[in-house]
């Protein structure tokens, strides 16, 4: 709310907003270049994939120009940053449709199960971060802390076979070991296909999160102002809904923000461990045919959601934090 804040402070806070989003545009040009860098040092000759070992070096040369594949590398980048910000992605060289249409239900079905497993995750987070670290040092919080750190030590894939074998074999058959979703179904209506998925991500997002929500309550605890709160009297359950909460939730709310960013990178391992139809199985799928356009927006995809979920989350945390405490510049 910013009713009370002062002018020089609003416009602080514009000016910030402003280089915040300027230096994002200027390291997604950075990120571009790298990405159009990185695909054109694939391992393969796309061209040779398309039409086979058996093509004539007439139909080779007519479809690197059909491509635009014969033109300088700097020309070749230009164009298809122009396209970008035109909105073209440009088409798929192996199924020869549009890459918008290519990966957009791709993206909806991963941008849906992260979702859904930060709704989980967070306040689970917060409800474990507050009681472990009202519990310090007790078994339970010792027993939630081990079990956090051998999660986190486990790769995605080993965590996603192992619930695999829990809950997916003849052990304990409750969900399905494969996510196939079925295109005529809605993809939110499919609870039991998500579940493998969700459950690993939500897994790997609350260790992560839970433990930043303790320590920032336990050095919140240690303040003189809730000390003071102590020797008042207030109730356990007011000082740390009223008092302990709101200054441990702006750490929450980056971190937050940041575990959203990578998760939706880092499906790519667990949408392949379970076989759903996200945006990194048809990434892993394009790397291995070497379709180039598609690894390009679909890298791109995972930047920009990077940059763009941090942004959002310095914004709050920016918003959220009183003049003078911690303010940016």
């Amino acid at each position: 709310m910013t009713s009370g804040t002062s002018p020089s402070v609003r416009r602080g806070r514009r000016t910030w907003l402003f280089r915040r989003a300027g230096a994002a545009a200027f390291m997604l040009l950075v990120v571009s270049l790298l990405i159009f860098g990185a695909t054109q040092a694939l391992p393969g000759d796309v061209v040779q994939m398309i039409l086979g070992k058996e093509a004539s070096p007439e139909q080779i040369v007519a479809l690197r120009q059909q491509l635009s594949l014969d033109q300088p590398l700097a020309t070749q980048y230009l164009r298809w940053l122009v396209e970008l910000l035109h909105g073209n992605l440009g088409t798929s060289i192996v199924s020869k449709v549009p890459v918008a249409d290519l990966l957009l239900p791709r993206i909806e079905n991963s941008f849906f199960i992260v979702g859904v497993s930060m709704l989980i995750a967070v306040p689970t987070s917060l409800f474990l971060g507050l009681l472990t670290a009202t519990l310090k040092d007790s078994l339970v919080d010792k027993l939630v802390m081990g079990f956090s750190v051998l999660v986190n030590a486990l790769p995605e894939f080993v965590l996603g076979l192992l619930l695999v074998l829990l809950l997916s074999t003849s052990m304990l058959h409750i969900f399905p070991a494969v996510s196939l979703l079925s295109p005529e179904v809605p993809i939110w209506a499919q609870p039991s296909r998500l579940a493998m998925p969700v459950i690993t991500l939500v897994l790997l997002q609350t260790t992560y999160l839970y433990r930043l929500v303790r320590s920032t309550v336990i050095d919140v605890l240690h303040t003189e102002y809730i000390q003071f709160a102590i020797l008042k009297g207030l109730s356990p359950t007011r000082i740390l809904l009223v008092h302990v909460l709101p200054n441990a939730i702006v750490p929450a709310i980056q971190a937050a923000g940041t575990i959203f960013a990578f998760s939706v990178g880092g499906v790519v391992v667990i949408e392949y461990v379970f076989g759903f139809p996200g945006l990194g199985t048809a990434l892993a799928d394009a790397v291995g045919v070497r379709d180039v356009p598609v690894v390009q927006s679909a890298v791109l995809t995972i930047s920009v959601t990077f940059f763009i979920t941090n942004i959002v989350t310095d914004l709050f945390s920016f918003l959220l934090t009183p003049p003078g405490k911690g303010t940016r510049t």
